[in-house]
This record gives C-alpha cells, sequence and structure tokens, in this order.
C-alpha cells in the first residue's frame, strides 16, 4: 500500500525515530555506496521557486540511484488547464513517487487522493514537513535528544510553525510559538498538538517569554512567497521579533539557533546570530539532503 508524506501526522513516533537514525547512518557515510532506489525515477513538480528543497532531492535521488525529473507547471499540461486528477493518473503511469511543490495544501490532498505512487510534500502553505525532519535531525545532532528540548518558534505561525509544533508533539519536545496577534499558527494544527501534547505547546505574543530557557531558538522570514503585497505591514507588526543576540541571551547558554532559509538578514535575524557560534543553520540546511534520503527509501524500498 502507497505511502504519503504531505504532513508531520503522516508519521508516527516511530518512524520518524527511524528514519533520523537512518538518516545520521547516511550522513556517516555508512552504505554509501549502496543504491536501493536504483531504476526508479521520481518526479519534482515545483509550482514554486527553490534552493534547498530542489537541491537537496535531486542530489538524493541521484545519490540512491534513481533519476529526477524537474518539472515546472507552465512546461506541462497541467499549466494549460489538464486537471489534477488527469495529471495524477498519468504521473502514477511514468513515476515511482511525486515530490510537490505548490501553494494550496488542498492541491496536494488532491493529488495524493488520485495518485497510486507516493506523494511527498515540498512545501506548501500550510505544512512543511521535510523542513521539519531536517529541524529534528540537527536537534539531535547538538542536543542528543529530543525529548525534553524546550523549543522557541519567534515570528510568523506559517507553514513551518504548524510543522514544528506537529514534530514537537510526535517526539516529546516542548514547543512555545511566539508572534503577533493575527498570526498564529493553523487552529487546526494547533489544536490536534494540544490535544496529544497538553501543556508542552503554547502560543505567546511576547518573544522573550518564549525564548526564556529555550534549548533551541527558531525564525523563518516574515513575509514569505506569495505574501509579498503584504510585505510592509508584515515588517512592521513583526519588528520586535527579530532574533538578535539580546532576544538570544534569554535562551540557555548553550541554545542553538535555527532558521529554514532562505534568510532576510537584518529582519527575522542579524548577521551576528546568523553567523554565531551558536548558529546550527548551515548543518540544518544540509540535513535536508540526509532525511529526505532517509524518507524516500522508507517510502520507496
Amino acid at each position: 500500500m502507497k505511502r504519503d508524506f504531505l504532513t508531520v501526522w503522516d508519521l508516527s513516533e516511530a518512524e520518524i525515530n527511524i528514519l533520523l537514525k537512518r538518516a545520521i547512518e547516511i550522513k556517516s557515510g555508512k552504505d554509501s555506496n549502496k543504491c536501493p532506489l536504483i531504476g526508479k525515477s521520481i518526479g519534482l513538480l515545483f509550482e514554486k521557486a527553490s534552493t534547498r528543497t530542489r537541491i537537496s532531492f535531486e542530489v538524493g535521488i541521484y545519490q540512491l540511484g534513481a533519476q529526477s525529473i524537474y518539472m515546472n507547471p507552465n512546461e506541462i499540461q497541467i499549466g494549460r488547464g489538464e486537471t489534477i486528477n488527469d495529471t495524477a493518473k498519468v504521473f502514477s503511469r511514468y513515476l515511482d513517487a511525486v515530490v510537490l511543490r505548490t501553494y494550496s495544501h488542498n492541491i496536494l490532498i488532491e493529488f495524493a487522493g488520485y495518485s497510486s505512487i507516493p506523494v511527498i510534500n515540498g512545501l506548501s502553505d500550510l505544512h512543511h514537513p521535510c523542513q521539519a525532519l531536517a529541524d529534528l535531525m540537527t536537534i539531535i545532532e547538538r542536543k542528543g535528544r529530543l525529548g525534553g528540548i524546550r523549543f522557541a518558534y519567534i515570528g510568523d505561525g506559517n507553514n513551518v510553525a504548524n510543522s514544528l509544533i506537529e514534530a514537537a508533539a510526535r517526539t516529546g519536545m516542548s514547543i512555545t510559538v511566539s508572534c503577533p496577534k493575527g498570526y498564529e499558527p493553523d487552529t487546526e494544527v494547533y489544536e490536534r498538538a494540544k490535544s496529544l501534547a497538553k501543556d508542552r505547546i503554547a502560543i505567546v505574543n511576547d518573544p522573550k517569554k518564549a525564548a526564556h530557557k529555550a534549548d533551541v531558538v527558531y525564525t523563518d522570514v516574515w513575509v514569505s512567497m506569495g505574501q509579498e503585497k503584504d510585505g510592509l505591514k508584515r515588517k512592521r507588526k513583526f519588528k520586535n521579533y527579530q532574533v538578535d543576540s539580546k532576544l538570544l541571551s534569554y535562551a540557555e547558554p548553550d541554545a542553538i539557533v535555527l532558521h529554514c532559509m532562505p534568510a532576510h538578514r537584518g529582519e527575522e535575524i542579524t548577521d551576528e546570530v546568523m553567523d554565531g557560534p551558536q548558529s546550527a543553520v548551515f548543518d540544518q540546511a544540509e540535513n535536508r539532503l540526509h532525511t529526505q534520503k532517509a524518507l524516500l527509501e522508507f517510502l520507496l524500498s
């Protein structure tokens, strides 16, 4: 039976632990000559521009012995009105899996419903689960555990925040999201996580409260793709939510800083923090490769 990966909820805690253990093995070079997906073809259908998602998937697919086929909607018939239904069914006859990077999460749900091959969420407006897997791996590398970790997310309650809330609920971390009123994470995501994790999930307005004694301090851009028309308004709303050395001082002395990138330096994060000794941002970016290879193995081997 095919498995999709549209949200973090699609994996159990045990499966997440298996994937992270395998990703760490892959990064260490174990089985470096192993090509478990040789002969397979994986589509990458991207509506949104990408650096880390595209490169990490293309490189990972190649290293696993498979081939990737990158597609922009304007280069195939879905850009001229072919239905998601028809596109998903045709893809299923040619490919072994497909990674979708799109705006509407409903497109992913519809595509997966018609697809007989695994569908992976490379990013949607509601979730970014592949990023969350890499974030969890980075925390394990730096902290040695997930359970009991105090996680502070500062900024927009966006798709990344939603997936991190789910990841915390699944893995035993405590997460406090700090954002201005009106920019909170998705209510359904929050309520489901709270029902599972109870006191381990919180939303506050004060970023200092979120950062207090945190083991991990995380931020993301204030203006995501598709939100540019509200850019000035958002920047005004988030001006007090910058992760700088002063805010970081409220966290634990050995706290790490994460950012899913791209970073708008001088807005949500300062150069001093981004390039500082507590930053794990570039390890985090690298780990997209390793966790996605583990995910592809899991779904296709």
